[in-house]
Order: C-alpha cells, then sequence, then structure tokens
C-alpha cells in the first residue's frame, strides 16, 4: 500500500471537505450531482484516505454511515466517532496513532483496520461486540498476553499481528491457534487444523484452567446484569427499595432514643409486630408498583406500534405519489428540452408549475392528515395513561395512609408502655436487667414524651417523603412522555414540511433551466 508523505500541508476536516468527497464519489457511481446540499445521514460510505487530515471532525450527522476510510493520513488520535452507531468498516491504517480509544459507539463494528500506526496495547475496544475482522500489523505491541483481550470476541475471524514485535516470539503462532480456536486466519494465512490440533495438546493445561476463569467471570457477569436489570426494573416502576423492610429501617435510623426503649421487653414485641405489619404493606406496594408499570408499558408499547403502522401507511402513500409524479415530470423535462419556440416552453412551464402545486397541495393533505391522526393517538394515549396514573397513585397514597395508620398505633402502644415504666422507675420497681442508661433516660418524663414526639415525627416524616417521591415520580414520567412523544412529532413534521418545500424548489428550477 502507498504510504502517505507526512510533509505535505495538513487538511481541515470540515464540512466542505466532505461535501466535497462525498460528491466526487457520486460522480465516480455514475449518479447526477445536483445543487442541492448532500444529506450526510443518507451516506453509507465515504472515502477520505491520502487527505492529510490530522483530525476527525464533523462527521456527527453521518448516522447511516457503514464504511469510513481514513487510512494514509495524519490522525493522531481516534475521536469524533460517537456518532457513527451504523459504522460496520473502520480503516485507519497509515496513520500516526498510539492510542485505541474513541470506539465506544461502534458496537455494528464488523472490521477494524489499525494497521502501521504506533499502538502498544490494544484496549478499549469492549463494546464492539460484533468485531470479526482486527487489523493491526506493524505497531509496537510488545507483551502476546495483552493479545488475549481480544478473546471476547466471540466472531473474530481474522487477525493480522504481523510486523509487531510479538509476532517474533517463540510459539507465536501456537499460541494464537490455542487461545484462538475459531480463528480462521492469523496474518492473512490460514491456521490449519493441524495448528490448531497440534496447539490445543501444547496449551491443554492452561486451556482449562482459563476457561474455567473465564466461565466463573461470566457467571459473575451474568449474576450483576441480571442484578442491574432487575433493580433498573423497579426504578421503572417506582418501587426501588420498597421489597423488604428498608423503608421501616430507614425510619429508625439515627433515632438513640428508640434504640434505649427497645431494651424494654413489651417494645421488642411491639417493635416486632410493627415490622413485620410494615413490611406485608411494603411488599404489597412493591407488587402493585410492578404490575402497574406492566399495565403501563403494555399501552405506550400498543402506541407506538400504532404510531409506526400509521407512518409507514403514510411514507408509502408518499413515496407512491412521488413515483407517479417524478416519472411524468421527467417526460415533461424531456420535452420541454426538444421544444424550440420560447413562446410554447413558457406556456408549457406555466402549466407544469400548476402541475408541481397541485403536487405540493396532495403532499401537504398527506402531511395535514398525518398529523390529525397521530394527534388523535397521542390524546388516546394520555389519556389512557392519565387515568392509570391516577388510580395508581390513590391506590399507594391510601397503602402510605395504613402506614401511617401503623406507625401512630405503634407510637400509642409505645406511650402506655413508657408511661408504665416511668411509674415503675418512680417506684424503683424496674427489672434489674435493664441498662444504666435506660433508666437514666426513665427519669424524666418530659424528656421521654419529647422523644417519643419527635421520633414518631420522624417516622411520619420518612412516610411521607416515600409517598411523595413515588406520586412525584410516575406523574413526571406520564408528562415526560407525553412531550417526549409531542416534541418529537412536531419535529418530524417540521422536518418534512420543509422537505416538501425543498422538492418542490427543486423541482421548480429544473423547469427554469428549460428556459
Amino acid at each position: 500500500m502507498k504510504k502517505l508523505n507526512y510533509e505535505s500541508k495538513q487538511t481541515l476536516m470540515d464540512e466542505e471537505v466532505l461535501q466535497k468527497a462525498v460528491a466526487e464519489q457520486t460522480s465516480k457511481a455514475g449518479k447526477t450531482a445536483t445543487a442541492v446540499r448532500i444529506d450526510f445521514d443518507a451516506v453509507p460510505h465515504i472515502r477520505l484516505e491520502y487527505k492529510n487530515i490530522q483530525w476527525i471532525d464533523h462527521l456527527w450527522d453521518f448516522t447511516s454511515l457503514a464504511r469510513l476510510d481514513l487510512n494514509n493520513n495524519l490522525i493522531e488520535k481516534i475521536e469524533g466517532l460517537d456518532r457513527l452507531i451504523s459504522l460496520t468498516w473502520l480503516d485507519l491504517s497509515f496513520n500516526k496513532i498510539e492510542k485505541i480509544e474513541g470506539l465506544e459507539s461502534l458496537q455494528k463494528l464488523e472490521l477494524l483496520n489499525l494497521s502501521n500506526n504506533r499502538i502498544s496495547v490494544i484496549e478499549n475496544m469492549d463494546k464492539l461486540e460484533t468485531l470479526s475482522h482486527f487489523l493491526i500489523a506493524n505497531n509496537l505491541l510488545g507483551q502476546l498476553d495483552n493479545v488475549l483481550y481480544l478473546r471476547k470476541f466471540k466472531n473474530l475471524f481474522t487477525l493480522n499481528l504481523s510486523g509487531n514485535p510479538v509476532s517474533k516470539e517463540d510459539d507465536y503462532k501456537f499460541f494464537i491457534a490455542a487461545y484462538f480456536p475459531n480463528l480462521m486466519y492469523l496474518d492473512y494465512r490460514l491456521l490449519s487444523d493441524e495448528t490448531k490440533k497440534e496447539a490445543s495438546s501444547k496449551y491443554h493445561y492452561v486451556l482449562v484452567k482459563m476457561r474455567h476463569e473465564e466461565l466463573q467471570r461470566q457467571q459473575a457477569h451474568a449474576a450483576e446484569q441480571s442484578q442491574k436489570a432487575e433493580l433498573q426494573l423497579h426504578k421503572d416502576a417506582f418501587v426501588e427499595s420498597l421489597n423488604g423492610s428498608y423503608l421501616f429501617e430507614s425510619m429508625f435510623k439515627d433515632d438513640p432514643e428508640a434504640e434505649a426503649l427497645h431494651c424494654i421487653r413489651e417494645v421488642v414485641c411491639l417493635l416486632q409486630t410493627f415490622e413485620h405489619q410494615m413490611v406485608d404493606l411494603c411488599m404489597q406496594l412493591f407488587e402493585i408498583g410492578l404490575a402497574d408499570h406492566k399495565r403501563r408499558e403494555t399501552e405506550v408499547n400498543y402506541f407506538f406500534r400504532g404510531q409506526t403502522r400509521a407512518l409507514t401507511d403514510y411514507q408509502q402513500k408518499v413515496s407512491q405519489t412521488l413515483a407517479d409524479f417524478e416519472q411524468q415530470h421527467k417526460e415533461r423535462i424531456v420535452e420541454l428540452q426538444q421544444l424550440s419556440d420560447p413562446d410554447i416552453v413558457k406556456v408549457k412551464i406555466s402549466h407544469y408549475n400548476d402541475e408541481i402545486s397541485k403536487l405540493s397541495n396532495s403532499l401537504m393533505s398527506l402531511e395535514f392528515q398525518m398529523v390529525s391522526q397521530l394527534e388523535d393517538i397521542i390524546k388516546k394515549l394520555d389519556i389512557n395513561i392519565s387515568e392509570m396514573v391516577a388510580n395508581f397513585s390513590e391506590t399507594i397514597q391510601g397503602m402510605f395512609a395504613q402506614c401511617r395508620d401503623l406507625e401512630d398505633n405503634y407510637n400509642q402502644n409505645v406511650r402506655k408502655i413508657a408511661v408504665a415504666t416511668l411509674e415503675k422507675v418512680a417506684k424503683d420497681d424496674l427489672d434489674d436487667d435493664i441498662p444504666d442508661d435506660v433508666r437514666s433516660l426513665f427519669t424524666d418524663k418530659d424528656s421521654v414524651m419529647d422523644a417519643l414526639s419527635t421520633g414518631h415525627d420522624n417516622h411520619l416524616l420518612k412516610i411521607n417523603n416515600r409517598e411523595t417521591e413515588l406520586v412525584t415520580g410516575v406523574n413526571a414520567w406520564k408528562v415526560a412522555l407525553i412531550k417526549g412523544i409531542q416534541d418529537k412529532e412536531l419535529k418530524r413534521n417540521r422536518m418534512h414540511l420543509s422537505d416538501v418545500h425543498r422538492y418542490v424548489d427543486h423541482l421548480r428550477e429544473q423547469l427554469e433551466e428549460c428556459l
């Protein structure tokens, strides 16, 4: 491959350079270039090799880009690729890159070519789950163990490490063949079955140990992911930490007077009953929350399916309308180009402009129908979700009221026990196993009653705060959901209207060129 002359003048990778590159590719592909601005979000492939580019930039609109060739440039850092979520092929060979980074968004990437750079460590590629071809020849990789990082890529088919220090180590080929049993090509050469068999035998015991360790890590990771998914589900349902005694424990946290009271036998029994009742109510809240979340999710999914069907039907009607018109428009352009009488041309153009106006009206009418239809289904979703949220909030508030009743009942009973204990202390008739600090607390009736009142207020505050958090959360979710859908639909409508106006202007420009 031709090597770039790094002494050349550096090129700024801006919109103008990208427009020019795409236009050149379009021209070479035999397509007719127009004066209309190129839509970057529809470009599938762009070639930017041999352009003396130093910084990767201005690619944020290329959301449909599948292949990007940036080889033979002056690039020192991998960056600016965050929006290229459709990318499957990335060639950054023959540059000045020293570190693998900036690839987190490229989850569909299948081929990555980093050959002929200055990279010394394979790293930061965890998100490239579909990677099948990895080329990193002629770099500075010095540790064979570092290559084992690539074992996570189960689809790896081709690996090129030639020209790196690691490729010169003893047993290099057998090491790679043993640790990558599904690999077909190493350094552009087929790994034979004989080589794989010999490598497997040579590294048998090491591989068994490594596979066992990997299995343990995979199981631990799967358990962690499952736990995270479960917690996220609880958060989405606004019932996190309600499936247990968390709320009850938070009510008595940092309450020294409560700790002192718990030394009294009667209070211990009362507290156990209170905890059991609170946990039972919280579990009911939790189950109701999950069930209601599932109903809301079902309703939202039903809406999106309906929206998708409506948009698909609309797009088919628009496409058919445009296809019918464009065929006629091409015939009219040919007809105008064959006419020699200017007056007849002007009359024809006036007539054809009327036809363009009719097309515009048809497209606008379809869009108006689409907007009206979407407004109706959004309104229906808003009504249904609002009703669900209102019913859920009412149920939740009723159950939190029961929690407050339990707290009131507990507080009243504790006060009775406290009064009885005060009387026993006054008569010096308290059990001998009661700690001195508890005896000291019950020497002052006002202090005991104030402590109980403060604790009661704090307990109610914790219950009220959790209720407010839940009810506020689910109502805020509803508002955000509807607003997000409305904003997205408004953006779609504005973009389509802009596309129609731009398309109509382009058609009229084509007619004017015939004058």
